[in-house]
């Protein structure tokens, strides 16, 4: 999977699509999780979890790609247990953590339908799904 180049920046062609499509930074802190996992657990879906949850601390998913969070930390209940083997839902990279005003801005962008009377819970479950449909109507 990912690995970086000698000037420190990971191989665009080995990253996930929504990866490709974001900053340097974003790609960087999951290509070198992922690396760092791969050593100690090994190729798969272990190493693939353990970098997804590096890139969820300062990273939120919007649409088909990744954006810095205002605030680092934990986005989902998953990413707050922690470790390899890490229980809870996750949120599939939004940041349930945000503010509902932020959770709502996010489903402006994604013109999200009946988002003004949606509560913290359904914005959160609207943008998965709304991230889900960008990323794969964007896939190449």
């Amino acid at each position: 999977m990912p690995k970086t180049t000698s000037k420190g920046k990971p191989k665009k062609d080995e990253l996930p699509s929504t990866l490709r499509k974001s900053d340097t930074k974003a790609q960087r802190t999951f290509a070198e999780a992922h690396d760092s996992a791969v050593e100690t657990y090994g190729e798969g879906e272990r190493a693939h979890r353990v970098a997804y949850s590096a890139l969820k601390h300062s990273y939120e998913k919007v649409g088909d790609h990744w954006e810095a969070k205002a605030q680092r930390g934990p986005s989902d209940q998953r990413a707050r247990s922690g470790g390899p083997d890490a229980k809870g839902d996750t949120a599939e990279g939004v940041d349930e953590s945000a503010s509902k005003k932020h959770l709502m801005d996010v489903a402006r962008r994604l013109d999200v339908h009946g988002r003004s009377t949606m509560n913290k819970d359904e914005l959160v479950a609207a943008i998965e799904k709304a991230n889900r449909r960008e990323t794969r109507s964007n896939k190449r």
